[in-house]
């Protein structure tokens, strides 16, 4: 007797597949801080503050082209084990995300794992540089992962910037993450967390080693400091320079994950990096930081399954600058049109100048 055949077609979905892409916002939105609005290709002026637009159409920087006679900067890398270091030992990491804690819905609930971990450490060394003398340096989030010939994707435009005097001449130490992303991940860990541990972890375990495996000197001076980071590597930029004042004074950041991303929970800074815009920056003191912030028209709009109106980098961007402004800080903020989270495109044309302007004012001391 014929039995016919059921077929089960069964399709599975990953919450991002669930989720619906970022909506487009305009620079012009109820609630946004008023912009000027540049053309096509141009970037801010270095000498003033305040909130730019460019794009959708982006002109590559000339700065990222190999110009004949220019000195070259040396490129080195070495590796960092866990199991050598005395702070993030061990790390962390996660089998499955989070689920909203039904107590508190700031938070997940997440089950994590202790993992060892490598990172490899990428530094860029200038031509310029003078063996024995304290270099201004600046650390960058989320760099490279160990290789044979190791390569920064700034260095043309380092060389060409420090040629130029546009830039001091500057070490860059681009440190990879500890693995994964957000909460329940040594990544997210270090990057998220509202505290100055990662800022005393890069002090005690990578600057020393910098300093002996490079053959260079790094200045104390925190005004000779920068951080850089894109995402949660931007919000790291700006918690190092925030909890660790005496350390690092100046900070660029892309897509800055200024959201409510902490895990664990912390009572003392439940709002995790949202509580910069929402009560740290309009309640405290001006410290004396240089922040430039950027974020694409289409970034990041609720990534996960928490609901608390603490998800919205566009919105978490937007009233950066109007407390940073509102507090006098010295800040440069742009909406990047026809631009995603990372704002890669963008960055084509106007990394220079934010290098530049990041590092304007600054004089070694004596």
């Amino acid at each position: 007797m014929f039995k016919p055949r059921v077929v089960v077609l069964i399709t599975v979905f990953t919450c991002s597949s669930l989720l619906a892409a970022p909506p487009v916002r305009k620079f012009d939105d109820p609630g946004a801080p008023p912009f000027t609005v540049l053309k096509r290709g141009e970037n801010p002026p270095l000498d003033v503050d305040g909130n730019f637009v460019i794009g959708p159409e982006y002109v590559a920087a000339p700065e990222r082209k190999s110009v004949d006679g220019v000195p070259q900067g040396k490129v080195m890398q070495f590796v960092i084990d866990s199991k050598d270091t005395k702070l993030l030992n061990p790390g962390i990491a996660r089998k499955e995300f989070g689920k909203v804690d039904p107590n508190n819905p700031k938070t997940l609930i997440v089950e994590t794992h202790a993992i060892d971990y490598k990172r490899a450490i990428t530094v860029y060394i200038p031509a310029q540089y003078k063996p024995g003398t304290e270099a201004p340096f600046m650390v960058v989030h989320d760099g490279p992962g160990p290789s044979k010939n190791p390569s920064l994707g700034m260095k043309t435009v380092l060389d060409n910037l420090i040629a130029q005097k546009r830039i001091p001449a500057i070490i860059v130490i681009a440190i990879a993450n500890g693995g994964g992303d957000a909460q329940g991940h040594e990544r997210g860990k270090e990057y998220d967390t509202m505290s100055g541990v990662y800022a005393e972890y890069i002090e005690t375990e990578v600057l020393p080693r910098v300093e002996k495996n490079a053959e260079v000197k790094l200045t104390k001076d925190p005004d000779g400091r920068a951080a850089m980071g894109s995402s949660s590597g931007g919000s790291a930029a700006l918690i190092m320079a925030w909890f660790r004042t005496d350390l690092y004074h100046r900070v660029l950041t892309t897509s800055g994950t200024f959201v409510n991303q902490q895990w664990p929970f912390d009572p003392k800074m439940p709002d995790g990096a949202w509580g910069f815009h929402e009560t740290l920056i309009p309640n405290s003191p001006k410290k004396p930081i240089r922040v430039f912030i950027s974020v694409g028209d289409a970034d990041l709009l609720n990534p996960n399954v928490m609901r608390d109106d603490m998800h919205d980098w566009v919105e978490a961007n937007h009233r950066m600058a109007k407390v940073l402004k509102a507090k006098g800080y010295e800040y440069q903020y742009l909406f990047c049109r026809g631009s995603g989270h990372g704002i890669g495109n963008a960055q084509a044309q106007f990394l220079p100048h934010a290098l530049e302007w990041v590092w304007k004012g600054y004089t070694p001391k004596k």
